[in-house]
């Protein structure tokens, strides 16, 4: 009976049944074979079939130099830990709606939440934009909630309210420090508002930036997606979000087992959007880029008081 409810390649691994257990019972019990539908799950585990989903494992769009891009970032980022130097992981995570709205998974209670059936925009609270800081040296995350634009602005505000931090674990150098971050977005690197605003933070911390990003459709590469953002997706899976602050609690109670701590700041002011960067600005950028995939790798140096952008 598994043989004609069987499709897929039968010279290959890729086969999978075409119906469901209770359907296999039924057809069983048709035919004058009295079992359950559990039983029916564990007959076919000794066929060496089971719950499987779909694995996002074909890269279609890989860019020609998304190895060498790669095998940079790791030595990049080996020299910059070695030297005593801060090394961070930034992105935005998924922008979330605030209200009585359903969240994703699942959690232990006596009774189920009641939430809204539909989830509308217009019975949002807010729209929280988390902008989040992982630290690879001292495994700590730290998460900025905006409620307006998730912008290069608000990436680099984020940034710099991290670096001055009181309460941050301190480098041996931080004259110099390093970004890995995604190709598109906020920080992506065509986004000219992203570098003039980096090079904003390099002028008033007298600081070298290092920016590396990775290639286009290999965002799950960056250590803060599975390092910081699944942690917290994990600890507020099936708790629904009602106001900022409830979110806020929820990202600060993270933690893992490996010593992950995290901590989560609300940004109140205005982000605007669409903000245009002329090409003299651009040209007074002091911006290096490097000889290996120069499009993803730049140094933002400090520039000198007098030739300052307002």
């Amino acid at each position: 009976m598994v043989d004609e409810e069987t499709a897929g390649d039968p010279c290959g691994p890729c086969k999978w049944i075409r119906h469901s257990l209770r359907h296999l019972q039924a057809t069983l019990v048709g035919i004058g074979v009295l079992i359950s539908h559990t039983s029916v799950g564990r007959l076919l585990k000794r066929q060496r079939y089971s719950l499987k989903a779909n694995r996002k494992s074909i890269a279609r769009t890989q860019h020609p130099q998304r190895d060498q891009q790669f095998r940079y970032i790791k030595r990049v980022k080996r020299r910059f830990i070695e030297a005593g130097h801060p090394v961070i992981s930034v992105d935005t995570k998924k922008k979330e709606l605030i209200g009585n709205f359903k969240n994703a998974g699942a959690t232990w209670c006596q009774q189920a939440e009641q939430v809204n059936d539909h989830d509308f925009a217009q019975d949002a609270v807010a729209r929280a934009v988390p902008y989040g800081i992982y630290d690879l040296v001292h495994n700590q995350g730290y998460v900025y909630l905006g409620t307006s634009g998730d912008t290069a602005d608000f990436a680099v505000d984020a940034i710099e309210r991290w670096y001055r931090r009181t309460d941050r674990p301190r480098f041996a150098d931080e004259s110099k420090v390093l970004i890995l971050c995604d190709a598109g977005g906020a920080n992506g690197y065509r986004v000219r508002n992203w570098k003039r605003q980096l090079q904003l933070l390099a002028d008033c911390y007298h600081l070298q930036i290092m920016v590396c990003h990775y290639p286009s459709g290999a965002s799950k590469w960056n250590p803060i997606e599975h390092r910081l953002f699944s942690s917290i997706s994990i600890n507020w899976a099936g708790k629904p979000l009602r106001s900022l602050a409830m979110m806020t609690a929820l990202i600060r109670g993270t933690s893992t087992q490996t010593g992950l701590k995290v901590k989560a700041t609300l940004l109140k002011g205005h982000y605007p959007t669409k903000v245009k960067v002329s090409d003299a600005q651009m040209a007074d950028l002091n911006i290096s880029r490097r000889k290996i995939c120069p499009q993803w790798n730049y140094i933002i140096h400090p520039r000198e008081t007098e030739s300052l952008v307002p």
